[in-house]
């Protein structure tokens, strides 16, 4: 069990470590402590259990929280009816109309954020950019980016098809859950378990990021292999939240993503009504400034690999449905190596962000709030003036401060959404910040450096 009183932020108390038996209760006695289910629940609460694996999975991987709520979750579902007006661009399958487009690297300027006056939500400021794999097949994942300038009053949603990851670029979230609340500042992860019930404040002006659902199997920590017991993410710095309730009778609207659509229910109550709740299946978030990158000390830039931070396994071994990579404040000192990331192909996809700072693979043109695709054996590797600077300079310890950019690193090829094919902040001419590279080979072992 993890201790209750951690760290506080923003008023908010949060349990510590990575996918532990966590237990917490905001009033006093209202956790069962002899049993799950008994016959009459402190405080009058029914007590519910939430499965997010199959009963019979194996212990290690069993995944499940029990929940003393006010009202029992059958009084939260209502009626729903197709809501396809609410978040008309989150999709969860490949799209039809951008399966023609030419195959080749992709890169886009950031979202514009959303007019004053014009009042959106994080929900209704989803847009998805790429999907691999699908919801239908229960594997791979869609990419999305969002801009919200109103939080989401006496509204809620789950998303029954996967896991939510969020990571603000700008402008900090207030995450609110069945099980408790999340602060989630940019430089900030939070994941939103499938089935769980989640809205989201802003906690001034407007926000931007992105977004990953997960329709394989759930994120945990990778296995560090000959890294050993320490390094990269550690179990610790992974923050879950206190139960946190809210008993209040008004008028909630309720919207639930099933089989890739959007579905709404009114609700006369808060559906976020959980006095108590203990178990290993809840809502998390994580600092990546305390990911402890691994990397060369004597020659040759290490594969991204070695950067992940979480893996959604495959059932292929080393072969993820997806993993986060992060690339952050280190220092770099591989001897008579071109230091940053060679050019490569690749049997995964690459869907890259920015959250702050500048990428060392990319001189011009990537900025925070934009991305990039690199698809299933696409080439690509640094500009030409980043190669050009990498090629000559002078190889003493060098620190990269200031910057961090991330990875959703896939098995599955991911296909433009139509809102990325008709992207205005497509940068339409990508590849040319490959046209300077020179033809260097003169038959010489020294090449051409003049």
């Amino acid at each position: 069990m993890s201790d209750q009183h951690t760290q506080a932020s923003a008023g908010l108390r949060y349990l510590t470590g990575f996918g532990n038996e966590h237990e917490t209760e905001a009033l006093e006695g209202a956790l069962p402590r002899e049993q799950n289910s008994p016959q009459r629940a402190p405080y009058g609460l029914y007590a519910e259990q939430l499965s997010g694996s199959a009963f019979t999975a194996p212990r290690h991987s069993n995944l499940r929280s029990w929940l003393y709520r006010i009202q029992p979750s059958v009084k939260h579902m209502g009626r729903f009816t197709a809501a396809p007006h609410v978040a008309p661009l989150w999709e969860s399958e490949p799209s039809v109309e951008a399966g023609g487009l030419p195959i080749g690297p992709h890169r886009w300027g950031p979202t514009p954020l959303p007019q004053e006056g014009e009042g959106v939500s994080f929900l209704e400021g989803l847009k998805t950019m790429t999907v691999g794999g699908g919801v239908s097949a229960m594997a791979g994942l869609s990419t999305m980016i969002y801009t919200a300038n109103r939080s989401m009053e006496r509204e809620a949603l789950m998303s029954a098809d996967g896991e939510l990851m969020i990571l603000p670029e700008q402008g900090a979230l207030r995450v609110r859950t069945e099980l408790g609340e999340l602060e989630v500042p940019p430089g900030h992860l939070a994941v939103i378990p499938r089935g769980v019930l989640m809205s989201v404040a802003l906690v001034e002006g407007s926000s931007r990021g992105y977004v990953c659902e997960n329709y394989g199997a759930p994120f945990t920590l990778p296995e560090l292999g000959p890294i050993g017991a320490n390094g990269s993410a550690s179990p610790r710095h992974f923050e879950y939240p206190t139960a946190r309730f809210e008993d209040l009778e008004a008028p909630h609207t309720l919207y639930a993503r099933w089989g890739g659509r959007l579905y709404e229910a009114s609700l006369t109550h808060s559906p976020f009504d959980v006095v108590a709740w203990h178990g290993s299946y809840a809502p998390y978030r994580y600092d990546l400034a305390r990911f402890a990158p691994m990397g060369s000390i004597s020659i040759d830039h290490p594969d991204p690999s070695i950067f992940t931070v979480l893996t959604s396994p495959s059932g292929l071994e080393g072969v993820a449905n997806i993993d986060l990579a992060l690339f952050s404040d280190r220092w770099l000192v591989a001897e008579h190596s071109f230091r940053p990331p060679w050019y490569h192909r690749n049997v995964m996809s690459e869907f890259m962000g920015l959250i702050y700072g500048q990428y060392d693979a990319k001189e011009e043109g990537f900025v925070p709030g934009g991305v990039s695709l690199h698809n299933v054996m696409i080439p690509h590797g640094p500009d030409a003036t980043g190669f050009e600077k990498a090629s000559v300079a002078t190889l003493s310890p060098q620190r990269l401060s200031g910057t961090m950019a991330f990875m959703w690193e896939s098995r599955h090829p991911q296909h433009l959404s139509r809102f990325a094919a008709e992207h205005p902040a497509q940068h339409v001419d990508y590849a040319a910040c490959w046209a300077p590279l020179k033809r260097r080979f003169n038959g010489s072992l020294e090449g051409d450096w003049s």
